[in-house]
């Protein structure tokens, strides 16, 4: 079987690159997602004295100068990069910079940061807007730094993708929804092999005092290994990551003629979305329960056929509840497995889709759950099977990938095994 129950092309995952605070690669970081490891540490790279949150999940690129750290873009496109040719590498697709169909970019908003600004401060000639105006005016890096979809394109020209590059964000669920975008690219007959990745480097003063002050990070700053604690009863916020994922998404026939290794199948995504406030959910979760259950009716399923829930699972009391509802609205009393990646990674944001759709596949290649570490104190509200603190084994052939953003904006993957 090559289609679906809707007669679409199946598709098929040949390729996975990843990057993340606990490593680089893919091997490195199921193994240490595995063993329960944290990747949370004291930020280094500027200074916070002053914050109310000082730790975070933090990647250096290689070659990165300690005391001149990267603008969020520039960290973007490098980790973005990394994790593509190590996609690339393992789907043996396009390894020679001409990949046989379109990028879809997730990555997050792009503005000038205040190093930037300050740079721009000390050559102006006038204060205010006019002389910061002036010493920008021939200044092509910064124009080109900002520019929304310039990472995109440049990452389109060094890998040899097809038509125009798409970048988006979606807040929270930006990873998934560029996932999302690449299986309906190949469904509708479009493309028969496309590029879909999240990216995220938003660890920078600016964006750590914002959410900040929208009291959503832990302040757990004397212990930071243990600060992220999603579904525990003492979990007071999320701690901001980076990282990116990459996937290779072929449509399964053509992965098979041209005898690629299958890695997994991508059997659904469902997307709902309720507009209801900047940063809570609606709650009575409707948005959340229907992307859920459309990603399952996507994939011609039924909740109990659902093995295991790669959660959202962000570590603050309102997602948490709210994930709890969704799961106990779609799946009743016989609630599969679930745990959070987020406990030992944090929250990369806008790679956050792409990142636990890549592990929901590890779960599925070697049958084994990773774990919500942190878990000291169950929550009696949250009556769900976390997988607290240790990895274990267990028949896994469907993942349910929850990604839950801010605004409202959700996203739902379904991840089987190859047939």
């Amino acid at each position: 079987m090559m289609r679906d129950h809707l007669g679409r092309p199946i598709v098929a995952v040949t390729g996975i690159g990843l990057v993340t605070p606990l490593g680089f690669g893919v091997a490195d970081n199921w193994a240490a997602l595995l063993a329960g490891r944290s990747g949370i540490t004291r930020i280094a790279r500027f200074p916070t004295d002053h914050l109310k949150t000082t730790i975070a999940g933090t990647v250096s690129l290689p070659g990165e100068p300690a005391d001149h750290p990267l603008s969020s873009p520039a960290r973007v496109e490098g980790m973005a990069a990394i994790a593509l040719e190590e996609a690339l590498a393992q789907a043996a697709l396009g390894s020679k910079g001409n990949f046989p169909g379109p990028l879809f970019l997730g990555m997050p908003p792009v503005e000038t940061e205040w190093p930037m600004r300050l740079d721009l401060a000390r050559r102006a000639r006038e204060p205010g807007h006019r002389g910061l105006a002036e010493a920008a005016r021939d200044d092509t890096a910064i124009y080109e730094g900002v520019l929304f979809g310039g990472i995109g394109e440049r990452l389109a020209n060094r890998f040899g993708t097809r038509g125009a590059p798409i970048s988006i964000t979606t807040a929270c669920a930006t990873g998934a929804s560029a996932i999302q975008l690449g299986i309906e690219a190949i469904q509708r007959g479009e493309t028969e092999a496309a590029l879909s990745l999240g990216a995220e480097g938003s660890v920078m003063a600016e964006a750590v005092i914002r959410f900040s002050l929208l009291s959503a990070l832990s302040t757990r700053n004397e212990d930071p290994a243990r600060a992220s604690r999603p579904f525990e009863k003492t979990r007071e916020g999320f701690v901001m990551s980076e990282g990116a994922a990459a996937l290779v998404l072929e449509s399964l026939a053509s992965a098979r003629a041209r005898g690629a290794k299958i890695l997994g199948l991508v059997l659904g995504a469902g997307e709902r979305a309720d507009s209801f406030h900047r940063t809570r959910s609606n709650p009575d979760g409707a948005a959340i329960i229907g992307a859920m259950r459309a990603a399952i009716a996507d994939a011609g399923l039924t909740p109990e056929q659902i093995d295991y829930v790669n959660a959202h699972g962000t570590g603050t009391p309102e997602n948490d509840k709210m994930e709890t509802l969704g799961m106990r609205a779609v799946f009743g009393e016989a609630c599969p497995p679930i745990s959070s990646n987020k406990s030992m990674i944090g929250h990369t944001l806008s790679a956050a889709g792409a990142v636990e759709a890549a592990f929901s596949l590890l779960t599925i290649r070697d049958q084994r759950l990773p774990p919500t570490i942190n878990h000291e104190t169950p929550d009696p509200a949250i009556p769900l099977d976390v997988v607290p603190n240790v990895a274990r084994d267990a028949k896994v052939r469907r993942v349910l990938s929850n990604s839950f953003g801010f605004g409202g904006q959700n996203v739902c993957l379904l991840l089987g095994a190859a047939e």
